[in-house]
């Protein structure tokens, strides 16, 4: 079997091409069943391996308190790997077929209504150190419904003021292209002419955002920029940088842009992805006709 897993994870590196992080969670999750079916069955061979097997390995992750994304995680990758094993034909059948992928149970987004938005973006100093930095910082991940991994990323050739578009990498290595609204070119473009030059260092290289020692940010820097404004603006909830994209396609959404068009700006692989945003919508309608309806109490 383990001889399989390696031939597994190199096809799924040279003919499907998938990230490295994809074939490490592949690989752990693999590795792991082969270990467990090697010491509570003795089991050393991928066609010796059963349905059962399968079954009760995905119980003892399930008691083990996995997470149920995670175990979802494990089952997708057993399901592939025994598919690929039957179409090389080096099992008879695929047993893993027939598993059911665990349903996980779906949470609305947090989000910060407009005024909130408007409050903590107008709370930013406009002056003193990094001020122009961070003010540029929460304008383009609220405009542009950025992942902290994206804006960490993001580079000076794939910023085009003139134009107001940046080009950014996201999950999968998948390279999508945003519109950066009038507020966030204005801010973005004193930061560039103002405040970046100072912040070249001998380690700069092409990042966006630089900080005090001109090298890229990290997302805990970006976390911590993050919870200081909010503690400044004096928000009464848990404000985090994920919730700057969960607001961003909120909005878009209660101000009618079409939900294609709102995937794609958030660069969701899947429309299902995109999809819960409607129910946060439907949850604010309920509760805005329960307030105000005469005969809705």
């Amino acid at each position: 079997m383990h001889q399989d897993i390696e031939d597994f994870l190199l096809y799924l590196a040279a003919e499907r091409g998938l990230s490295e992080n994809y074939q490490l969670s592949t690989r752990l999750s693999l590795e792991a069943l082969s270990k467990w079916a090697s010491q509570t069955a003795n089991i050393n061979a991928s066609g010796q391996i059963t349905r059962e097997l399968l079954t009760a390995f995905l119980a003892q992750r399930k008691q083990a308190g996995f997470a149920t994304a995670s175990i979802k995680l494990v089952v997708v990758a057993i399901k592939i790997f025994f598919r690929w094993l039957t179409q090389r034909e080096r099992i008879a059948r695929d047993i893993a077929e027939v598993l059911p992928l665990p349903r996980i149970e779906r949470y609305l987004p947090e989000t910060l209504n407009e005024q909130q938005i408007e409050r903590l973006l107008e709370s930013l100093p406009l002056e003193g150190p990094l001020a122009l930095r961070n003010r540029a910082i929460f304008e383009v991940l609220y405009a542009c419904g950025l992942r902290v991994s994206e804006l960490c990323s993001a580079r000076l050739e794939n910023l085009d003021l003139e134009n107001r578009i940046l080009r950014v990498t996201g999950k999968g290595d998948k390279t999508r292209v945003l519109p950066v609204g009038t507020k966030a070119a204005e801010a973005m473009d004193i930061y560039l002419r103002v405040e970046r030059p100072q912040l070249v260092s001998k380690q700069t290289r092409s990042h966006l955002f630089l900080s005090v020692r001109g090298r890229g940010l990290t997302p805990d820097r970006i976390w911590q920029l993050v919870k200081g404004a909010a503690r400044l603006a004096g928000l009464p909830q848990n404000v985090y940088p994920h919730l700057l994209r969960h607001s961003f396609a909120t909005h878009l959404l209660e101000n009618g842009a079409d939900l294609r068009i709102i995937q794609e700006l958030l660069g969701h692989a899947d429309i299902a992805t995109t999809q819960i945003y409607t129910h946060v919508e439907q949850k604010r309608l309920k509760a805005i006709h329960f307030k105000f309806h005469p005969r809705a109490r």
